[in-house]
């Protein structure tokens, strides 16, 4: 004869099942309400960085759009509590400078922090340092910014196969030329070298004195341009001439990168 089996033998089983899926469910709900506190504790502190930086840039008579920040590296908690961040990317754009009174156009800065260390109690009381090991940046000085600072009528400058090129109207003799050149771009203590060693004017006279003073025109805008002081002590390394601008690379190490204290 055979046995009967009771009709709810599998109930037990199946409410197994829904407290496993009703566990991780919860599960899921706290690491999202975990991730999204960590973003916002993240957006709290990039708040707090660019007000900083916006001090960083007063100070040195300059003006730029709102920093944009970013606190790299997850989770932001456990950075905080480790009292050091993986990296911290600060972006300015529409930077106005001085160099001996001229207004100099930078239309994007990036700076790269690396290794911030920052204590919790400093984070809290808003004394003390935040001090980056690494600071990279990268900004672009406008060619129109860079030729006022030439100061020759009719000027102009930009890029031709990775050199500085020149353009300007010139009178020799008499004659009214257009001269045209490539210069040679270095860094050397904050300036920028400009040398213009290859510089022809079309229909200059085939005489001495024309050639001397086309010579003496690209001796005299082959000057060294001071840079505008740029923010974080960084120190410019490179410069590279780009369709867009003057690029220039700098860095620094060991930065502190607030105002308190």
């Amino acid at each position: 004869m055979a046995e009967a089996y009771p009709a709810n033998e599998g109930r037990p089983r199946r409410r197994g099942r829904k407290v496993l899926v009703g566990f991780v469910v919860l599960l899921l709900v706290l690491a999202g309400l975990l991730v999204v506190a960590d973003r916002v504790a993240a957006g709290v502190a990039e708040r707090a960085i660019a007000d900083q930086v916006k001090k960083e840039v007063a100070k040195q008579d300059a003006q730029s759009a709102a920093p944009q920040v970013e606190v790299g590296g997850f989770p932001f908690l456990t950075q905080v509590l480790a009292g050091k961040y993986e990296r911290i990317s600060i972006v300015l754009t529409d930077v106005q400078g001085k160099v001996q009174g001229d207004a100099v156009s930078v239309p994007r800065l990036d700076v790269d922090a690396r290794n911030v260390k920052a204590s919790l109690d400093t984070l809290r009381s808003g004394q003390g340092d935040v001090v980056a090991e690494t600071v990279d940046g990268r900004g672009t000085v406008t060619y129109d910014s860079l030729a006022k600072l030439l100061d020759r009528p009719g000027l102009t400058l930009g890029e031709r196969n990775g050199k500085l090129a020149v353009t300007a109207p010139v009178d020799i003799l008499g004659a009214k030329l257009t001269v045209n050149g490539t210069a040679d771009v270095t860094v050397a203590g904050g300036k920028v070298a400009l040398r213009f060693n290859d510089v022809t004017a079309e229909g200059l006279p085939n005489l001495p004195l024309a050639k001397t003073l086309l010579a003496n025109y690209a001796k005299g805008i082959s000057v060294d341009v001071p840079l505008p002081e740029l923010p974080f002590q960084l120190n410019v390394r490179k410069v590279e001439p780009r369709p867009e601008g003057l690029v220039v690379t700098a860095d620094a190490r060991n930065v502190p990168i607030n105002s308190a204290g």
